[in-house]
């Protein structure tokens, strides 16, 4: 091996190494490690849950999602959080569409052999809940979204701004697209304090909102109905101290360099 071959393998297992881990200033600020990059500590692992699952696993110091699996479920945090930054690192599939819930209020199994409207579907599953955890199925989570999606490719994003990366979905769209390539890993960063929300996406400012904005509940009543459970779950938003969800929607992306800082 020459030395040019030797120090390009050193510098890619140094750069690894540096993956899912604080630095020292990152520790004295306050900064929490969600994703240690070799398992799910820290997570609600559906593997291990009875029936296990399958959407979610570990892939090169990533959390993976799995495309259509057989249950469709998000990975959320054991712990919850108030006012908080997170960041996280963040690449999707060709196609892919995904995101990260955050002020989450309730989720739940949908039911099955309903025929209509998708958000019928969930107001009618959260007035009549499932009692069991299906083989096959999807858990619909209700909060707050940063939306990753492949903009050029995922039919989503022609329904609107709103529903493309950077996102808050389908309530307040991105200032402009920063997305870097598709196979290539995206920087994001979310600052919730109250009712107030920044979304970042590599270095640029995409979102400044507030949660509880005339203009958002608007958005929330356009697709849910006013007085509907979703609804009222999400302008009202009753919990505050909430998980923080990685969406599973059907296609593969991976998550590293998760970390939090909570805002006092």
């Amino acid at each position: 091996m020459n030395r040019f071959a030797l120090f390009t393998l050193i510098l890619a297992g140094a750069l690894t190494a540096q993956e899912n881990q604080l630095t020292p200033a990152e520790k004295s600020d306050g900064w929490k490690l969600l994703f240690n990059g070799n398992d799910m500590s820290g997570w609600d692992d559906p593997r291990q849950k009875n029936p296990a699952g399958d959407a979610w696993t570990l892939d090169d110091g990533c959390l993976k999602a799995h495309a259509n699996p057989k249950i469709t479920e998000d990975l959320f945090t054991q712990d919850t959080f108030g006012d908080f930054e997170l960041v996280f690192d963040w690449r999707i599939s060709t196609g892919g569409n995904s995101g990260v819930k955050y002020r989450i209020q309730d989720h739940v199994f949908l039911r099955s052999g309903h025929i209509g409207r998708f958000e019928d579907l969930v107001n009618l599953s959260l007035r009549d809940r499932r009692t069991d955890r299906p083989a096959k199925g999807q858990d619909y989570v209700i909060g707050f979204e940063y939306q990753i999606l492949d903009n050029a490719r995922n039919s989503d994003a022609r329904a609107g701004l709103s529903h493309t990366a950077g996102a808050l979905y389908d309530m307040v769209p991105p200032e402009r697209d920063a997305t870097r390539p598709v196979g290539e890993f995206n920087h994001s960063r979310i600052v919730l304090k109250g009712n107030h929300v920044e979304q970042w996406l590599n270095n640029v400012k995409v979102v400044d909102a507030d949660l509880d904005a005339q203009a958002v509940k608007d958005h929330i009543a356009k697709r849910w109905s006013a007085n509907s459970p979703v609804y009222n779950l999400l302008a009202g938003q009753p919990k505050h101290a909430c998980p923080i969800s990685l969406q599973n929607h059907g296609d593969e992306v991976w998550f590293r360099n998760i970390k939090i800082r909570a805002i006092p």
